[in-house]
């Protein structure tokens, strides 16, 4: 996976980071985001990813598990097909592709930009940032659609999908025309995490790309 298709994945965990928390299972997907954005402090869970590029046939798929403390700090690892290691100190992006030997740094306030992962600072000024709507309900499944009210964000929407308090899907288009789809498995809120969740030191021996 290219660091670009990397970043446009972390965007859509970043919203999703931003979002877990408690909220209403019987209320509607706004009520439920927004009883969200003012709950988990931590969280860890299991996804899956399909990307499906505009113009190419067939999807990329990719598994793997994530942990987050916020406001900033997260543990991003893809575990199937390939390996790779996303981490966020609060401060900067670290990209580890483990075939490569390779580590990418990056300003995280700069790779993720006015994106849905401006969430990550936890601020949680969604209204200011996006336009917020139902966006009904589909097998249990209630939906919210957000919209950047910037026009340079690179994103042209996000649909976040609720379920018995936690997060279960999201879709995430980008203004390519590709659509970067996660599912959300075993969903654990408010863990106790280990302090090392985001260890700013490169492995040993790997080559440094960046800040």
């Amino acid at each position: 996976m290219t660091a670009s298709s990397v970043l446009t994945a972390l965007a859509a965990l970043a919203a999703v980071l931003g979002l877990a928390g408690a909220g209403d299972a019987r209320a509607a997907g706004l009520d439920q985001l927004k009883s969200f954005l003012d709950g988990a402090k931590t969280g860890r869970a299991t996804f899956r990813q399909v990307v499906a590029n505009k113009g190419k046939v067939g999807a990329q798929e990719a598994a793997g598990t994530f942990l987050f403390a916020r406001p900033g700090r997260f543990r991003w690892a893809y575990e199937k097909p390939y390996e790779q290691l996303i981490v966020g100190d609060g401060d900067k992006l670290w990209i580890y592709d483990r075939d490569l030997n390779q580590v990418i740094v990056r300003k995280l306030d700069r790779a993720l930009g006015a994106s849905p992962a401006s969430l990550l600072a936890g601020s949680n000024a969604l209204e200011s940032n996006f336009d917020l709507t139902e966006a009904g309900r589909t097998d249990g499944v209630e939906f919210v659609d957000a919209k950047p009210k910037a026009a340079d964000t690179g994103f042209e929407s996000v649909r976040i999908g609720f379920r018995d308090n936690l997060p279960r899907t999201m879709e995430l288009r980008d203004t390519f025309g590709n659509v970067t789809t996660l599912t959300f498995g075993a969903f654990d809120r408010n863990p106790v995490l280990d302090p090392g969740l985001s260890p700013s030191v490169p492995p040993k021996g790997a080559d440094v790309v960046g800040e």
